[in-house]
C-alpha cells in the first residue's frame, strides 16, 4: 500500500513538472512573439517616417530652382529637375516634353533621347535636364538638351488661370498644366467651330484650332495631334464642337505669339 502511495505520488509529482514546463515553454513563445510584433511595427513606423521626409521637390547639387530658370539668360546654360507632365513627341532619337516641379513649368524641345529611354520616362517620372534656355515666338523652352532618370514622382493638378486670361500675370504660368473654365466656342471660319490646322488647310490628323471667348474676347486654342492624336478623347471632344458651347479645358499653357493652350481635355457643360 505504502509502494502504490508513493509510485502515485512520483506521477503526480511528474505531471505537475511537466505542465509547469509546458506552461513556460507558452509564455517564452507568446512573449517573442509579442517581440517580434512590436520590432516588426517599429520597423515599418521608422521606415514610413523615413519615406515622408523625402522631398522629393529638393534640388540636387547645382541644379537650378524655378525662380533661378526663369532668371537666366537666355542662351545660358541651365540645369533643372522636374517631373514629366506631358510627352509631345519623339522622333529619331529626340524627345519634346512637358515638365514641371511646385513652383514652375519646363517646355524641353527636342532632347536627346533614344526610344527605349522614351518608354521610360511616363507622366510623373523625375528626370534632370541640362540644356539652354531659348525662346521661339514667345515660347520659352530648353533645347540641345540631355536628360538622366531620377527616383521621385510627382503629377500636377490643374491650375485654374481662367482669371488670369487678357493679363500680364498669365505668361507667369507657360508652360504649366493649367485649366480654363466656362468659355464659349466661337466660330473659326464662317460657321466652322474648328479648323485642321491654323488657316483651315489641313484635314483629319493635323492640329485642331478652336476659338473660345470669355467676357467679350476671344482666343484660340490648340488640340497639338503629336501631343494628343486623332485617337485621343480630346480630339474627337474637339471635332464635336459646336459654336455657342459653353466648356472646361485642360491643357498645357504653351505660347506663340501670345497665349495659344495646348488642350489636352474638354468638356462640354
Amino acid at each position: 500500500m505504502k509502494k502504490f502511495i508513493a509510485m502515485t505520488l512520483a506521477l503526480v509529482m511528474m505531471l505537475a513538472m511537466f505542465a509547469g514546463c509546458s506552461a513556460k515553454e507558452e509564455a517564452t513563445t507568446a512573449a517573442t512573439e509579442s517581440t517580434t510584433a512590436a520590432t516588426e511595427a517599429t520597423t515599418a513606423a521608422t521606415e514610413a517616417a523615413t519615406e515622408a521626409e523625402v522631398d522629393i521637390h529638393a534640388k540636387g547639387e547645382g541644379v537650378m530652382t524655378y525662380a533661378d530658370y526663369a532668371a537666366a539668360e537666355l542662351d545660358s546654360e541651365v540645369v533643372i529637375e522636374a517631373f514629366v507632365q506631358g510627352k509631345q513627341s519623339w522622333w529619331e532619337d529626340k524627345a519634346t516634353v512637358y515638365l514641371q516641379d511646385k513652383d514652375g513649368a519646363y517646355f524641353v524641345y527636342e532632347m536627346a533621347c533614344s526610344e527605349d529611354d522614351y518608354a521610360k520616362i511616363p507622366t510623373g517620372t523625375k528626370i534632370k535636364v541640362t540644356g539652354y534656355k531659348a525662346e521661339w515666338a514667345g515660347e520659352v523652352e530648353i533645347i540641345d538638351a540631355t536628360f538622366e532618370i531620377l527616383e521621385g514622382e510627382y503629377i500636377a493638378e490643374a491650375t485654374d488661370v481662367t482669371a488670369l486670361l487678357g493679363s500680364d500675370e498669365l505668361v507667369e504660368k507657360q508652360n504649366m498644366f493649367v485649366s480654363f473654365k466656362g468659355m464659349t466656342v466661337e466660330a473659326s471660319e464662317g460657321d466652322a467651330a474648328f479648323l485642321y490646322k491654323w488657316d483651315g488647310s489641313g484635314q483629319e490628323g493635323d492640329d485642331i484650332y478652336f476659338n473660345v471667348s470669355l467676357d467679350g474676347t476671344t482666343y484660340t486654342f490648340t488640340v497639338e495631334s503629336y501631343l494628343t492624336d486623332s485617337i485621343t478623347d480630346v480630339y474627337k471632344a474637339a471635332q464635336g464642337l459646336n459654336v455657342g458651347d459653353v466648356i472646361d479645358m485642360e491643357g498645357f499653357l504653351y505660347w506663340y505669339e501670345g497665349v495659344n493652350p495646348h488642350i489636352t481635355a474638354i468638356t462640354v457643360k
